[in-house]
């Protein structure tokens, strides 16, 4: 009497193609982790606009008082 679950599909070449969705089941979790995780690397850093930079330039001391309102009203034109 032979069970119906010991066929080719375990005793040929079927093993072969459980190897292979199991390898891009595991493979296609693995990308996504990757990508999950750099993609909230990127999102967590928030961006400074021209005017944060400009007062962080201020702060430094690298432009001075006239330097600062002139780039300033620049800013604000735009």
């Amino acid at each position: 009497m032979t069970h119906p679950y010991w066929n080719d599909w375990y005793f040929g070449w079927g093993w072969f193609l459980w190897f292979g969705v199991w390898f891009l089941l595991i493979s296609s979790f693995g990308h996504w982790g990757y990508t999950y995780r750099s993609n909230r690397r990127h999102l967590a850093q928030p961006r400074k606009d021209a005017l944060d930079i400009l007062k962080e330039r201020y702060a430094r001391g690298e432009i001075n008082r006239e330097e600062f309102g002139r780039m300033k009203s620049e800013i604000a034109a735009r």
